[in-house]
């Protein structure tokens, strides 16, 4: 072998061990980094749907940076533009919307068969109910209540329904209420929840190790009382889908009373009076930010009455994410509804990239600021004093309360040949803690 054979021999061994030890490399990279997003183990209708979000943002991003330089290099911005922008946004809206019907239904709870994973007084629960719905035959249930001592059984007052519907209805709300999903959950068996909170700095300080423990002041505490309202739902069916021993009765009323219940739901935790109904964050006192006191929103101000500011609109967005503390704000989100999103969605950063980015999979959300996004119609659109967008930490700003117990009460008469389900269950809320969320208002 030749002097020069040999050294080619030599570098291309090299080569291949290099080319090894990067393959090597990032085998283990790969092992220890998450996975991003795998769209392959996504279902075909899912992939689609993120697809379609994806192309018509990319659309959306691409018309609204021609509408922009026609703003720089004339008067105004062309009609055509402007129309074409407007579908495009729309057809992000329809995409979104479609995807997160598929993300819903993904997450939505199948209903538990007590039959295999109950025990024994379960099933016997499970049995009288399924007899009271189909034939209004109440006496298993009522022996049941007795021996469990329950009050407020009867005709007047419904039947409890078994743990497993309830617990399925529960979870389904988790997933169809928007603010109940991203806020604390509280369970009771009273009618209010009361906890004591601090209104001021905590009482704390250092010490050596063998040092005196010196006095400290009384902390300061206040009491927040939580009542729970009675929510309503009463659907209707014609005996002669009671009697179909095929339908099951437990997954049909789970179904027709969560819409009715999320609705509901949605509409108290964001604008609630506390009155008849729980507290809606919006419905807190407020006061401007920089004044902030224990007790009362805190919010910050667009500068221009019903719109963001004219210029450098999306400043504002970054002066509420700084308003929030960093201990909030690391699992902080935006909440807000589809047409103040829509007006968002054109806002870009001094770099030029949008601040709004749709969702890269069915149970993910959109970002704004890299901060996800809550979809709560409940939300009031952008208006004159409108408080319209909100941002914080909502597990640890917002407590939901749930009475245990959901009952339903069998009305044959009042709307014959229909038989209703006066479906009722107990339920407050309010702000917690009033220093994890932050008001953006228009103002």
């Amino acid at each position: 072998m030749t002097f020069h054979a040999a050294l080619e021999t030599k570098a291309l061994e090299t080569k291949a061990l290099e080319t090894k030890a990067l393959e090597t490399k990032a085998l283990e990279t790969k092992a220890v980094l998450p996975p991003l997003e795998n769209k392959a183990a996504e279902p075909a209708p899912v992939r689609s749907a993120v697809d379609d979000v994806a192309a018509a943002f990319a659309a959306f991003k691409e018309t609204n940076d021609e509408r922009l330089r026609q703003i720089e290099t004339r008067f105004g911005t062309d009609v055509v533009t402007e129309e074409k922008l407007a579908r495009l946004d729309a057809a992000i809206d329809a995409a979104r919307t479609r995807l997160d019907r598929m993300g819903l239904e993904r997450a939505r709870p199948a209903l538990a068969d007590p039959l295999t994973r109950d025990d024994g007084a379960a099933q016997e629960h499970k049995a009288a109910f399924d007899l009271y719905v189909r034939a209004g035959e109440s006496g298993g249930l009522k022996r049941l209540e007795s021996k469990a001592m329950s009050a407020g059984s009867g005709p007047d007052g419904g039947y409890l329904v078994p743990d497993t519907l309830e617990r399925t209805v529960l979870q389904r709300l988790a997933v169809l209420s928007p603010i109940r999903a991203i806020a604390s959950v509280q369970q009771i068996s009273g009618g209010q929840y009361k906890r004591a909170v601090s209104t001021g700095a905590p009482v704390t300080g250092w010490v050596s190790e063998t040092a005196a423990r010196p006095g400290t002041d009384a902390p300061s505490l206040a009491q927040l009382a939580f009542p729970a309202a009675e929510l309503y739902a009463m659907p209707a069916a014609t005996q002669t889908l009671l009697d179909d021993a095929v339908v099951n009765v437990e997954e049909w009323l789970a179904g027709e009373v969560e819409t009715a219940f999320a609705e509901q739901e949605g509409i108290a935790f964001v604008t609630g009076s506390g009155v008849g109904r729980p507290k809606g964050f919006l419905a807190s006192d407020t006061v401007a930010n920089a004044s902030w006191v224990p007790g009362k929103l805190g919010f910050v101000g667009t500068g221009n009455s019903a719109a963001f500011a004219a210029s450098n609109p999306s400043d504002v967005l970054f002066d509420l994410v700084y308003a929030l503390r960093a201990a909030y704000r690391q699992n902080a989100r935006f909440v807000m509804n589809r047409k103040t999103q829509s007006a968002i969605r054109k806002f870009k950063d001094a770099d030029g990239n949008y601040l709004w980015q749709p969702a890269l999979a069915a149970d993910r959300s959109a970002t704004l600021m890299g901060f996800p996004v809550t979809e709560a119609e409940a939300m009031p659109d952008i208006g004159a004093g409108s408080l319209s967008v909100a941002f914080g930490d909502f597990r640890r700003g917002y407590l939901v309360v749930d009475r245990t117990g959901l009952r339903v009460l069998r009305d044959p008469y009042s709307a014959k040949p229909y038989v209703l389900f006066y479906t009722t269950k107990r339920v407050g809320g309010g702000v917690q803690d009033f220093d994890a969320i932050k008001l953006l208002k228009f103002a």
